[in-house]
């Protein structure tokens, strides 16, 4: 477009100068009419030649005899002088004869009356350009999103808003374009792929831990036995007893999968109400021996009316005991845990538990939440599973969990409720 917009003032003097040409051929044509017709002395009469022009001289005629054998028939540029004044014309140049005699016939317009148009020509040109330049636009477009529409469908049913793991899977998509049947078929076969491992995984992890908790519990009752043996030695005791707390981790990791496993089977029903403020105080007065052991202060800041519906009171209250046992674990002693509540924008309920504790590093912040996932291992000890019990229970309460956290200074977990969860 730019190019052709540089070339556009050459393109419509071109163009100007074609059609004086045809203009000048038309006149001669016009002439020679005229003189088969009625002779030539319709225009010498009884001169032996014949000259008129326009009151501003922007164009002339002429007609005078030429020397035998001359032959003329040329449109060229050329200076005249008419009463005095010497003026550039595009002329055309023709000879003929008539009764045996050789004449000149010059017809004439001036180059001046030829540009005039130019700068019209040029922004009609450039008009017309911008009208065709935003219709192809306009057309492109049109025809770009008939185009693509079975692709827009493909991306709105199976990529956009998804959530895992993926329970519906969408009717087939309509297309003619063998590209878009083979990315929507390649999209639905992966969709199922994942579900099918997602679900064997959980069957796996369910089982396992399920059935590691029979023969986990039978070690545990042979050992307590064996420590109620008064012939057992003390060494044999205490070896037995470290066996027994290495039991007694295996069986809460194997709970914990386990409670993972049927939340993420949704085994648990939602019908409670629970109000927020009623459930941290039975948190705190369950964790109140941590608190008093640390000389921690945990502030509630809630609201004593708010109430939240379909949900399930054991599961938040897992939930936000093990936020706020990490809480208590990672903060120092004579810190403080601030529970406190704020309504959001869009009408969503957020509970924020902050705590004054030695914080979380920026390149942890993205694992926090995966299983068997350590942060500030070299200060404490766990099993990784915590976290990965609170983004399960949010998961299946369709509430988004947030961390901030500046090392050295505290942690801040952030729990949004939607507004239709509010009673």
């Amino acid at each position: 477009m730019i190019l052709f917009i540089l070339l556009l003032p050459s393109l419509v003097k071109q163009i100007a100068l074609e059609y004086t040409n045809y203009t000048l051929k038309e006149q001669k044509k016009k002439v020679l009419d005229i003189v088969q017709k009625n002779g030539l002395h319709y225009y010498l009469e009884k001169d032996s030649a014949y000259g008129s022009y326009t009151m501003l001289k922007e164009e002339y005629i002429s007609l005078a005899p030429a020397a035998p054998g001359l032959k003329i028939d040329t449109i060229k540029n050329s200076r005249r002088i008419v009463e005095k004044d010497t003026l550039n014309y595009r002329i055309l140049s023709y000879t003929f004869k008539n009764s045996s005699r050789n004449y000149l016939l010059e017809i004439g317009k001036t180059t001046a009356s030829i540009n005039q148009y130019d700068q019209p020509l040029q922004r009609f040109a450039l008009y017309v350009l911008m009208v065709l330049v935003l219709l192809t636009i306009l057309i492109d477009l049109t025809f770009t999103r008939v185009l693509i529409r079975p692709l827009t469908k493909i991306i709105s049913t199976r990529l956009v808003n998804r959530k895992f793991p993926f329970k519906e899977q969408g009717i087939k998509i309509k297309t003619s374009t063998t590209d878009f049947k083979y990315l929507d078929e390649s999209l639905s076969l992966l969709t199922s792929q994942i579900n099918d491992a997602f679900t064997k995984e959980k069957e796996f992890t369910a089982n396992a831990s399920h059935e590691l908790m029979t023969p986990i519990s039978i070690l545990q009752h042979k050992m307590e036995n064996l420590l109620a043996d008064q012939q057992v030695s003390e060494s044999v005791s205490l070896r037995i007893i470290e066996m027994m707390k290495s039991l007694d981790r295996l069986k809460k990791i194997s709970s914990s999968l386990l409670l993972i496993s049927r939340i993420e089977n949704e085994q648990f029903v939602k019908r409670d109400q629970v109000r927020p403020l009623e459930l941290f105080r039975e948190i705190k007065e369950e964790i109140g021996h941590r608190l008093e052991a640390q000389n921690i202060s945990l502030v509630l800041e809630l609201s004593s009316a708010l109430k939240l519906k379909n949900v399930n009171q054991d599961l938040l209250f897992q939930l936000f005991y093990n936020i706020t046992n990490n809480a208590i674990k990672f903060n120092k002693t004579e810190g403080k845990i601030l529970v406190s509540d704020a309504f959001l924008k869009h009408g969503e309920y957020q509970i924020r538990i902050s705590d004054t504790g030695i914080g979380i590093e920026p390149g942890q912040l993205p694992f926090i939440f995966d299983r068997f996932r350590k942060s500030n291992l070299s200060e404490k000890t766990g099993y990784g599973l915590g976290l990965a019990i609170v983004k399960s229970i949010a998961l299946y309460h369709n509430i988004k969990v947030e961390v901030q956290s500046v090392p050295n200074e505290g942690t801040t977990f952030f729990v949004s409720f939607p507004a239709d969860q509010l009673d």
